[in-house]
């Protein structure tokens, strides 16, 4: 877990990364963020520096958060893609441990497209012939990963001096299915504010997906980034700050 910021008057906030992320790829928002209130980030089961597990469902996901919420209290929760869906779980499930829900670009329903290609471009990279980043950057594009960002984005999860992933491939190619679906078993409502922030190029959180999101958190509320995909918090990072500080100071 990284830590940024000193505890203040403010509910603290614990980010929640997306598949193949990391708590560093948040640094940024974090660290703008803990201006005002203490922000925690935490890498996901199966990726960054947290222990490996055997499976990878997001019943597993919250009750991870959870133990960490144990340990630091109650707390505001953003959640980006997979870590949306983690965090949504949660406070369906503990919503004692849940004061406030941003959810980016992601919705609580099952979706048909697939994140397997990148796992097999990262095993496509010859770990043992990676000296550096850029070498890594060349074999992510041969493989057929064509978008500069995922390729840098992939790169962020390389360890280069142990030359390894610092990703679980074979638990998450394993579990892929439930990671692009949302468990049925969970019912209930969170009735604290929720607000769902999405680009309004992408189309993860989709118009017909609001009913379901209604149901689930009655005091939903929605809000588009203009010019932003799914990638929202990198693509446009002032705009994605701005939003969640007036949202959680109104």
């Amino acid at each position: 877990m990284i830590t940024h910021g000193e505890p203040t008057d403010k509910t603290p906030l614990l980010i929640v990364h997306g598949l193949y992320g990391s708590a560093r790829n948040w640094g940024v928002v974090a660290k703008k963020l803990s201006d005002e209130r203490q922000v925690f980030a935490v890498d996901h089961r199966n990726h960054g520096d947290s222990p490996r597990g055997k499976t990878h469902t997001y019943h597993d996901l919250a009750s991870d958060l959870a133990e960490v919420l144990e340990e630091i209290g109650p707390a505001d929760v953003l959640g980006h893609s997979m870590g949306g869906k983690a965090a949504m779980v949660l406070a369906l499930t503990r919503p004692d441990l849940v004061k406030r829900l941003i959810v980016a670009d992601i919705a609580p329903v099952a979706y048909s497209h697939t994140q397997l290609p990148f796992i097999h471009a990262m095993r496509a990279v010859d770990l043992d012939r990676v000296e550096k980043r850029s070498d890594a950057l060349a074999m992510l594009e041969a493989a057929g990963v064509d978008d500069p960002s995922l390729r840098s984005f992939f790169t962020q999860s390389l360890d280069l001096k142990e030359k390894r992933w610092r990703l679980n491939l074979d638990v998450l190619e394993a579990e892929m299915p439930k990671i692009m679906g949302f468990p049925e078993d969970v019912d209930g409502t969170f009735e604290a504010p929720a607000l769902f922030l999405s680009g309004a190029t992408s189309d993860y959180v989709l118009p017909e997906h609001r009913s379901r999101i209604r149901t689930l958190f009655p005091k939903a509320g929605f809000v588009k980034i203009s010019d932003a995909g799914h990638w929202l918090h990198a693509e446009k990072p002032t705009e994605f700050i701005a939003t969640c500080r007036a949202w959680m100071n109104r």
